[in-house]
């Protein structure tokens, strides 16, 4: 597994591999993405574009789960560009269950009228190329990316994330004082995106849209990054 700049030492760097996929890919799209490359583990944060992501899937597997929604959103640590983002709805390979459209909204007709995922995955793939990816819980988008990229394109899509619920988990789970307050049987506080952005006043927004919950991550990165970090900081004390 490719690692931060900790382990950087004994794993080869997210550079590196990008270098050798840029090589080995037969798919032009992923070719591409790869060619594009990383920023350097050592650049400043303030200096890197990034990009926003969110998926709405249907559960949380996904070996037995799939997309059915794609929110993006370009962005940097000044400026959110919501009018250059991009927002998809994908027809899943199996029927939604009566659970997974209560919790994402979306219907069986839009899917029916929707592309399957094969169809845009090199369109995300352009919109991502190039930009540093941000994500609020990186389990959902990366792992569900490379499954549909294996599927649709027979190759592995891996690229580092900056996850937003790992960074308030940092201040909000871990350290003395969260300790003591477990030993005191207090519950830690939540992480989760409405949650998070509260600690921020951030306002709230609806929730499992792709697109919004894009924006949403995005701010709050904004949010953290003005909080607890610098634009100076190397992108390899933020990324996974």
């Amino acid at each position: 597994m490719i690692l931060g700049r900790q382990q950087r030492q004994a794993s080869p760097s997210w550079g590196d591999y990008f270098i050798r996929q840029a090589q080995a890919c037969k798919t032009p799209a992923l070719k591409a993405f790869y060619a594009a490359g990383v920023p350097a583990e050592e650049r400043p944060i303030g200096e890197v574009p990034l990009v926003a992501l969110d998926f709405e899937t249907t559960g949380m597997n996904p070996r037995e789960h799939a997309i059915v929604s794609i929110g993006l959103v370009p962005f940097d640590l000044r400026v959110i560009r919501p009018s250059a983002g991009r927002y998809w709805v994908v027809k899943p390979p199996r029927p939604l269950t009566e659970e997974s459209i209560a919790f994402h909204r979306i219907t069986h007709s839009e899917v029916e009228q929707a592309p399957p995922i094969a169809a845009i995955l090199d369109e995300l793939m352009a919109e991502l190329a190039g930009r540093l990816v941000v994500v609020h819980y990186r389990n959902i988008e990366r792992p569900f990316l490379e499954a549909a990229v294996l599927a649709n394109r027979g190759e592995r899509c891996l690229f580092p994330v900056i996850d937003t619920m790992a960074l308030e988990a940092r201040w909000e789970r871990q350290g003395f004082l969260q300790r003591l307050k477990r030993l005191f049987g207090i519950q830690p506080s939540s992480i989760r995106l409405a949650d998070s952005r509260g600690r921020y006043g951030l306002p709230h927004y609806s929730s499992h849209h792709a697109k919004v919950d894009a924006v949403a991550t995005a701010e709050l990165f904004q949010a953290q990054m003005a909080r607890h970090f610098a634009p100076e900081t190397p992108v390899s004390d933020l990324w996974v």
